[in-house]
């Protein structure tokens, strides 16, 4: 019989430290992904016995979710697609000589994700997945719709500019193959666009080379921060937000339980959350609120716990990385499900181990290592802005190899630039190009299937849960009225 004790040896716990430090360099690099080193490492440890290749897996989850919010913070390019928010307050705060505040925050308040996340995997993995799993296709397409109404909070001024913003996103995510009926939208003839946008070169282009258009056009030579060097972290000021953080890591935890959701949605929604209700936040949102980086990096770790929730208890994977996960256990001859905790218990417990060792890898290698990584922003930008440029290439043509992705990304930056110069939001952008398409596909395939009942309307929406979606959705269009009030002000 295994037990948890079973699990504390010098053996695993380095195994999962090494993980850990690849997480580090994946998730910091623009470009490279964790799903991306998760899939490598599938095929390294295929020989390895499970336990030690889901030790390795897990640190590099945990710590590659964390650690896109170091580029984020100090060059404004998130690491990750679940990093977006955290550009939003990091990045001013790293401007305003607070890179290391940002960068500890970041740590601390992930490491309460991760442990809220995992805890409820290791609690309540059953209840929460019967909810999850009880999401119909409209039901999605209402959640899609319900992240759209964070127009309002991403955009700090004009609520109109916001709503063209996500529009774009939204027509954008449309480009590619037509999941129902197979032919080519928006593509104008081009085979590479057949597959759609990539949100990774997007990102990149739309916070990173758009900043560095931005430093050029400004022509300013010095460097992002002149006070990094003096900066004093006061750890009470961080871990103060306790609250806050928990609300972000249940939001996240919930969110990652939903099947193809994911860790953007999770971010974005507890940004959305905290701006609604932090009362007196350090400084404006936008403007360099460490309640921000908080939001946004409790809710994309906590993520984690989420989607291991229906990828171990029903074999359905919550996000890519526990899709490639979930290949893994396939690759050795085993199969996550109801039986799992029986026939394999061992296997349970080194995925929530693991997430716990991972953890605390995070608060270890912060520590260690956010002094030194904060001195980037005192670098001068005649070297820097180079630097991130060739990042920037290097970290669009890492996704796929391709010199499409790399165009692709440079598009981006320029129209980036061009919208953040003319005080367009670039975030209501992201959010419609992620939520996009899932809104698409889902509203689609609700209509089809409700088609082939005897009542349509009682198909789509007579259940408990799209019900509570529907007055959801209501309530936040209706306290979203006063955005659109602001925007009949300006029309005046």
């Amino acid at each position: 019989m295994v037990s948890i004790a079973d699990f504390f040896t010098l053996k695993f716990f380095a195994l999962v430290f090494v993980g850990s430090l690849l997480g580090l360099v994946v998730g910091a690099l623009p470009g490279l992904t964790v799903t991306m080193a998760t899939a490598l490492l599938v095929s390294i440890t295929m020989p390895w016995p499970m336990v030690d290749a889901l030790a390795v897996i897990m640190g590099v989850y945990v710590v590659g979710v964390y650690a896109g919010a170091i580029s984020a913070v100090l060059i404004n390019i998130p690491g990750a697609p679940s990093s977006v928010a955290t550009t939003f307050d990091g990045f001013p705060l790293a401007r305003q000589g607070k890179a290391k505040t940002a960068l500890y925050a970041a740590a601390i308040h992930s490491f309460i994700g991760s442990i809220i996340g995992l805890i409820i995997l290791l609690t309540v993995a059953k209840p929460v997945t019967k909810i999850a799993l009880a999401f119909t296709p409209f039901d999605y397409f209402l959640f899609a719709l319900f992240g759209l109404t964070m127009v309002g909070s991403l955009t700090s001024r004009s609520f109109l500019k916001g709503l063209i913003s996500a529009t774009i996103g939204v027509i954008l995510s449309l480009v590619g193959m037509d999941p129902v009926f197979g032919v080519g939208r928006f593509t104008f003839g081009s085979t590479s666009l057949l597959s759609g946008i990539n949100i990774v070169p997007a990102l990149i282009g739309l916070f990173g080379f758009s900043e560095v258009l931005i430093q050029i056009s400004q022509k300013g030579l010095g460097t992002i921060a002149e006070k990094i060097v003096k900066e004093r972290v006061d750890l009470w000021e961080i871990i103060k937000h306790w609250r806050l953080s928990i609300q972000s890591s249940l939001i996240g935890t919930f969110i990652g339980a939903l099947p193809g959701v994911g860790g953007p949605i999770a971010a974005l929604m507890a940004y959305d959350a905290a701006k609604r209700t932090v009362k007196r936040p350090s400084k404006p949102f936008g403007e360099g609120a460490i309640e921000g980086v908080i939001a946004s990096e409790a809710a994309n770790n906590a993520c984690i716990g989420g989607a291991l929730i229906p990828m171990l208890t029903m074999a359905v994977p919550g996000d890519a990385v526990t899709a490639v996960m979930l290949a893994a256990f396939y690759v050795h001859g085993l199969r996550p499900g109801p039986t799992l905790f029986i026939q394999t218990p061992e296997l349970f417990y080194a995925v929530v181990i693991g997430g716990f060792v991972g953890a605390f890898a995070v608060l270890i290698l912060a520590v260690s290592l956010a002094p030194l990584l904060a001195r980037v922003v005192t670098v001068p930008k005649c070297f820097l802005l180079p630097s991130v440029s060739v990042l920037c290439v290097i970290g669009a043509y890492a996704v796929n190899n391709s010199l499409f992705e790399t165009s692709l990304m440079l598009l981006f930056g320029v129209l980036g630039f061009i919208m953040r110069m003319k005080d367009y939001a670039v975030a209501p952008l992201v959010l419609g190009l992620v939520l996009g398409n899932m809104m698409d596909f889902n509203l689609r395939k609700a209509v089809a299937l409700a088609q082939t009942s005897d009542n349509f309307w009682l198909a789509l929406v007579y259940r408990p849960i799209t019900l509570v979606l529907i007055l959801m959705l209501l309530f936040w269009l209706a306290f979203n009225l006063r955005g659109i009030k602001v925007f009949r002000g300006e029309g005046r």
